[in-house]
C-alpha cells in the first residue's frame, strides 16, 4: 500500500467516488452533462490527494490539497443541483454530503 492510500481523506474520497458511481447509474437519461460534472469532480479528489502526498514541499502539497478541496465543494454543488431536480435519493444525498463534509474538513487542516 502506498503512503497516500493510508490517508483517511484519500479513503473517504474513494468511498465518495463509489457512491457517485451508484448515483450516476440510477440517473434517468438526459442528464449526461450533470453526471459528467459530478463524476469529474469526484475523480479529481483522490487524484489530487495522491499527487499532493507525493510532493516534497509543503507548498506543493497544499496546492494539490486545495484543488482536491475545491473539487469536493464542486461535487457538493452538483449533489445540491441533483437534489433540487429530484434526481438523487435523500439517503444518497445525505451520505454524499456527510462524506464531503469530512473530506473538506480534513483537506482544510492539511492546507
Amino acid at each position: 500500500m502506498l503512503s497516500f492510500q493510508k490517508l483517511r481523506v484519500y479513503q473517504r474520497s474513494i468511498e465518495f467516488l463509489a457512491l457517485v458511481l451508484e448515483i450516476i447509474s440510477a440517473l434517468p437519461k438526459g442528464h449526461a452533462e450533470l453526471a459528467d460534472q459530478l463524476l469529474r469532480a469526484s475523480q479529481s479528489q483522490p487524484r489530487n490527494i495522491a499527487e499532493g502526498a507525493g510532493r516534497r514541499t509543503a507548498v506543493d502539497q497544499a496546492r494539490f490539497y486545495t484543488h482536491a478541496r475545491g473539487s469536493a465543494m464542486e461535487a457538493a454543488a452538483a449533489l445540491d443541483t441533483m437534489r433540487v431536480m429530484k434526481l438523487v435519493s435523500e439517503t444518497s444525498y445525505t451520505r454524499g454530503i456527510e462524506l464531503l463534509e469530512g473530506i473538506v474538513a480534513m483537506l482544510t487542516k492539511m492546507t
